[in-house]
């Protein structure tokens, strides 16, 4: 809805537009608490407007109602004049007459005090003041959704009617540079995110057995769900079935395509233990930097009186990448354009169809996965999962789009502070643990795929080999990067311990992007579940944050 009207810079127009504004309010259906407040707020920036007007031009008001927002935009000539953006040097006197200049004061602490945002510009002669009356909680959802529906409207149209040659200049020189630029720049902050958020979440701890109990929780929860996520895979594909040996011919065309893919179980439990400072930084080496950041922060806590001076450190520096992920996150939406827009244009219709049954069974299994979810939130946590359900939705897209469970670090810990209630010492510890030790989609995704690619290629599986095929993958998902492509690695592992022949792993290599994608969101959901019951068990969930609206 968009309304637009022209007044006179007097005092009747003052009326009149004051008038369109509550009209237009009452229209959209806001609550009266909501209307009357708009109205105020509007009344104040339309008389602030008028008091600096140069009278030669009418006041442009428009109101608008978009994605759940509410705003009002008003515009006039006049003089370049100070809205008083910053609040804190405002003074007043209560000993002198009250001139103009303090009426002015007042009057910007009142609009400050009604208007949710409120941005004022002076360009080309004209005062421009846009106040937000109510920003709605989806409304970044909704953009998100927008902007994925788009991309894949427009990828299929290309992939059908533009050449592909065009296809293929598009995606090499706009789409997936600003999907790699954005993805590097977010994985940039996430190694010094990971190793200050657990430094400053130790450091704070000061009795040891309280660390011991929230992370040994953690992992405990960790390691149940993935055997819960391995039998779901397991079972979800006995159920359907799903792999046609017609497939197999897919592979002969796009085994070009594949790159070989090494991985030593042995070398990933060694690594674990850094020999450098630096490295695990370098390479964003998270089981690294996890062991490194324990130790820092278990040091930090021992070391008597300099440890309150490295704790102040610590957490302002972690507080500095936490705002630089806020920031970062607020460009999210051109990133899912481009990446959903990139990943049809690579894929092809025709190949994502030819395997539509196992993905479908594949995403079956993380719907039961997430009942299992709500299920441990009710029993374990002794809580509603409504609460949460409602609250994570839309954080589910963002983490979707961004396919990265290392990358979506700071958007879970941001969400589990300020949506759920869940204390720092918690969250902080339980989302960087889980983004390494919690791969429950994976599981899912090695147990569903390798099986079905068995069957594609006529390969038997047997009750020893099932089980040893269930402990690979238990190891595997805990070993696999946190990062788009680790889930198609740990895969050429399982496909090669069962005989398959590795080439196979190039139908899923087609489908990368959208299995990352599903991944990343399942195991990020794990990640704030656990984190959430965690703090539940060990009182320190705000309970009254978590029910709330």
């Amino acid at each position: 809805m968009k309304k637009k009207a022209l007044f006179e810079t007097t005092s009747d127009g003052l009326s009149s537009a004051v008038e369109f504004v509550q009209h237009s309010l009452e229209e959209i259906g806001i609550n009266s608490k909501e209307a009357i407040k708009g109205t105020l707020v509007s009344e104040e920036a339309i008389g602030s407007l008028m008091s600096h007007s140069d009278g030669e031009t009418n006041l442009s008001i428009t109101v608008n109602h978009l994605f759940g927002d509410i705003t009002v935009e008003m515009s006039t000539s006049g003089t370049e004049y100070s809205l008083s953006d910053d609040m804190a040097s405002a003074s007043l006197s209560m000993d002198d007459d009250i001139g103009p200049q303090t009426q002015e004061t007042i009057q910007n602490i009142f609009l400050r005090s009604l208007a949710k945002d409120l941005k004022y510009r002076h360009r080309n002669g004209v005062n421009y003041i846009r106040v937000t009356l109510v920003k709605s909680k989806q409304a970044f959802l909704y953009k998100t959704i927008g902007c994925l529906l788009a991309a894949i409207f427009i990828g299929v149209l290309l992939s059908i009617f533009a050449p592909q040659s065009f296809n293929d200049i598009l995606d090499d020189y706009v789409l997936s540079p600003v999907k790699t630029v954005y993805i590097n720049i977010l994985k940039m902050i996430v190694a010094p995110l990971v190793f200050f958020s657990i430094v400053s979440c130790i450091s704070g701890f000061s009795n040891l057995s309280d660390l011991g109990k929230i992370g040994g929780r953690s992992i405990g929860l960790y390691f149940f769900t993935t055997l819960v996520a391995v039998a779901i895979g397991i079972f979800s594909f006995y159920l359907f079935k799903p792999g046609s040996e017609a497939l197999s011919s897919a592979v002969t065309a796009t085994a070009a395509k594949g790159a070989g893919a090494s991985f030593s179980i042995k070398e990933m439990l060694i690594n674990m233990a850094p020999s450098n400072f630096i490295k695990p930084f370098l390479n964003d080496d998270m089981p690294q930097l996890i062991v490194l950041a324990v130790l820092c922060g278990i040091a930090t806590g021992l070391i008597g009186q300099y440890s309150a001076v490295l704790q102040s450190i610590f957490r302002s520096f972690n507080e500095m990448f936490m705002k630089i992920a806020g920031i970062l996150i607020g460009f999210m939406p051109i990133a899912v354009f481009c990446s959903a827009a990139s990943m049809i244009l690579d894929l092809g219709v025709q190949t994502l169809i030819s395997i539509m049954n196992m993905f479908a069974t594949f995403l079956f299994g993380l719907v039961c996965m997430m009942v299992v979810y709500c299920i441990l939130i009710i029993v374990l946590g002794r809580m509603s999962p409504i609460p949460f359900i409602r609250k994570y939705s839309p954080v589910m897209l963002q983490v979707f789009s961004i396919a990265s469970s290392n990358a979506a670090i700071p958007i879970n810990m941001s969400f589990c502070e300020n949506k759920l209630g869940v204390d720092s010492k918690v969250y902080s510890l339980s989302i960087p643990l889980g983004s390494t030790l919690n791969m429950n989609g994976t599981c899912i995704q090695l147990a569903v795929f390798a099986l079905a690619l068995a069957k594609v290629y006529g390969v038997p599986v047997s009750g020893e080999s099932l089980i040893t095929m269930a402990i690979l993958t238990i190891i595997l998902s805990m070993g696999a990067p946190g990062m788009p492509g680790g889930g198609v690695i740990c895969l050429s592992v399982l496909l090669e311990q069962l005989h398959v022949p590795t080439e196979a792993v190039t139908l899923v290599m087609g489908i990368g992007p959208i299995l990352g994608m599903f991944l990343c969101m399942s195991n990020c959901l794990g990640d704030v579940v656990v984190a959430t019951i965690v703090a539940r068990q060990t009182n320190k969930l705000d309970l009254e944050t978590y029910r709330s609206m």
